[in-house]
């Protein structure tokens, strides 16, 4: 709900600004074809993770800027149902989005208190983003398991390495 306190998005669907929805489209486009948005996020637009067809999510800022999730974001009650390219194109359109899945209570739930991320979420974040920038630029090149060693990339750029020498070393450790 929207008062005058609060600009927080209330979970209706089609108070969604549309340059906000052409966002959020662009990076299904780029990552994958459903969205899910966040109840929880402050501001008139939530937070989103984009799913792609294997099931792996990439979260975004109202911004449109890669984040990482800390805490329960996007499950139970604290998120949206999960939406599709084709319903976030009729929502642009201004057909909406009625044919939503089954409503939820809007319950908040807050899993972490106070607002502020700390320097080290921060670098986790820039790291992340850089290997799925690698990761997106190269895949057709790397082993397709090479995903399950995403922490063990992450500790090689900790300890000073490029994101390509960490994926090249875990590359020539593993395959």
């Amino acid at each position: 709900m929207v008062t005058s306190r609060s600009k927080r998005w209330n979970g209706n669907f089609d108070t969604l600004p549309v340059e906000y929805l052409k966002g959020v489209l662009e990076k299904m486009g780029e990552y994958g074809d459903r969205v899910q948005f966040s109840l929880i996020s402050g501001g008139a637009e939530p937070s989103y993770q984009v799913v792609n067809t294997f099931g792996k999510t990439m979260a975004f800022d109202r911004n449109h800027h890669l984040f990482r999730v800390e805490g329960d974001e996007f499950t139970g009650v604290n998120a949206s149902p999960i939406f599709t390219e084709e319903q976030i194109k009729a929502a642009i359109s201004g057909i909406g989005a009625s044919s939503r899945p089954a409503s939820r209570t809007s319950r908040v739930v807050r899993a972490s208190s106070g607002g502020t991320r700390t320097s080290a979420a921060k670098l986790e974040e820039q790291f992340a983003a850089q290997r799925y920038e690698y990761f997106k630029n190269n895949r057709q090149s790397l082993p397709p398991r090479i995903s399950e060693y995403t922490e063990e990339i992450t500790q090689l750029m900790k300890q000073g390495k490029s994101v390509e020498d960490a994926f090249g070393e875990v590359v020539k450790k593993y395959f």
